[in-house]
C-alpha cells in the first residue's frame, strides 16, 4: 500500500491500520484550544478486547481499506484543532469503529466508551457519586464500633468523559456513541465542558479547604488525585460523537464540531471487513452474500453486522439452508412494523 505523497505529509492519522508514532508530530494547539491542566497523570491502559472486536481478529491478515480523502482530512482536522468529530451515517458504516482505528494506529490506548440512551445526563459521563453506599458503610461502622472504611473518594468514580478530561500528555480517545438517542438537553449540556475542557465535582469542591487532594477511581479502574475538586485537561481528548442521523443537533454544538458523514461501504470495504473479522476462507466463501447485501442495500436499510452474522453462520450450513438462513438474518431495518 502506497504512503501519502507530499500533500499527505501533514496527516497524523493515515488510516493504514499499522501502529506508528506520528502523534508525537502533532503541532501545538491553536491558542483558543490550549489547555493547561496538571499535574499530569499516567497514560491510560492499552487497547482492550472491545477494540479487537471492532477491528477484527484477522485484521493483520486483511489488506486494510484506505479511508477516503475526506475521512482522513476530517479526522486530522479534529486532531489538529482539538475539536470533537461528529460522525453521521447509517447503521453499519463504521462510525464507532473509527474511534478504535484511530486509537490503535496512534497508540492512544483503551477507547473510553460512553453509550448514550434516552436517560443519559451529563453527570453520567463525568462522574458518579454513590452517596447511598457511603451512608450505608458509615451506618454499619457506627453500629459495629469500627472506623468508616474510607473517605469520600472511595465513593466517586469518574465516567468516560470525566476520565478523558484528566490531564494527560497525549490525548485519550473518547467515543460518545449514538448521541441522537439522548434527550433534548444533553447536546446543549455538553457545550461548556467541551469548550472549557474542565469540570468540577461539587462534592469535592465543598471539602476543598479540608481535603484539597482526594483520590478517586477512573473509568479505567485506576486511582487518580483530584485537586480542589476540579479536573482540567492538558491534551484535549480525541472525541468522536456518532449519530445515525435520526435528529438534528443545536447549531452551537455543530459549530464546535468537525462534521464527517460516512457513506455506505462499497464492495471492497465490505470484503475487507469480512476478511478482518472472519478470515480469508470465510470472505471467499461469502463473496456471493456480500454481492447480494450490496444489491439490497441500494433500496433497503441494512447493517454490516447483519452481513457478518450471516457469513459466519452460513459458513457452517449447506445450500439451500444457507440461502434461507442468510435471508432470515439480513432483514431490512426500515421495514414497516
Amino acid at each position: 500500500m502506497t504512503e501519502p505523497g507530499p500533500s499527505g505529509d501533514w496527516l497524523i492519522y493515515r488510516g493504514t491500520g499499522e501502529p506508528h508514532t506520528r502523534i508525537d508530530a502533532l503541532p501545538e494547539p491553536p491558542p483558543w484550544r490550549d489547555f493547561d491542566g496538571g499535574p499530569l497523570v499516567a497514560p491510560g491502559p492499552g487497547p482492550d478486547s472491545s477494540s479487537a472486536r471492532r477491528l477484527g481478529a484477522y485484521r493483520h491478515m486483511a489488506e486494510m481499506h484506505r479511508p477516503s480523502p475526506e475521512e482522513l482530512e476530517m479526522v486530522n482536522a479534529a486532531l489538529y484543532l482539538r475539536r470533537p468529530l461528529l460522525v453521521t451515517g447509517s447503521p453499519g458504516t463504521g462510525k464507532s469503529t473509527l474511534a478504535h482505528a484511530v486509537a490503535y494506529e496512534l497508540g492512544l490506548g483503551r477507547v473510553l466508551h460512553w453509550p448514550i440512551v434516552s436517560r443519559s445526563a451529563l453527570q453520567d459521563g463525568l462522574y458518579r457519586y454513590d452517596a447511598i453506599a457511603r451512608l450505608q458503610d458509615n451506618q454499619i461502622a457506627a453500629h459495629s464500633g469500627t472506623a468508616p472504611p474510607g473517605g469520600i473518594g472511595s465513593y466517586i468514580r469518574l465516567g468516560p468523559l470525566g476520565t478523558a478530561l484528566l490531564p494527560t500528555a497525549k490525548p485519550r480517545v473518547l467515543l460518545i456513541d449514538e448521541l441522537d438517542k439522548s434527550d433534548i438537553d444533553l447536546p446543549n449540556d455538553l457545550l461548556n465542558v467541551m469548550e472549557e475542557g474542565e469540570y468540577g465535582i461539587p462534592e469535592l469542591e465543598r471539602l476543598a479547604e479540608r481535603e484539597p487532594q482526594v483520590d478517586v477511581l477512573t473509568d479505567d479502574g485506576a486511582k487518580v488525585t483530584v485537586g480542589e475538586g476540579r479536573v482540567r485537561c492538558r491534551a484535549f481528548p480525541f472525541v468522536i460523537l456518532t449519530s445515525n442521523g435520526e435528529r438534528d443537533f443545536p447549531a452551537p454544538l455543530l459549530r464546535r464540531c468537525i462534521h464527517l458523514e460516512l457513506d455506505r461501504p462499497d464492495h471492497q470495504r465490505l470484503s475487507t471487513v469480512v476478511r478482518a473479522h472472519l478470515g480469508d476462507e470465510a470472505a471467499t466463501v461469502g463473496e456471493d452474500l456480500v454481492a447480494r447485501f450490496l444489491d439490497r442495500s441500494r433500496s433497503e436499510l441494512l447493517a454490516t453486522d447483519q452481513l457478518l452474522n450471516a457469513i459466519y453462520l452460513t459458513h457452517h450450513a449447506a445450500p439451500p439452508t444457507r440461502s434461507r438462513l442468510a435471508d432470515m438474518l439480513i432483514q431490512r431495518l426500515d421495514r414497516p412494523r
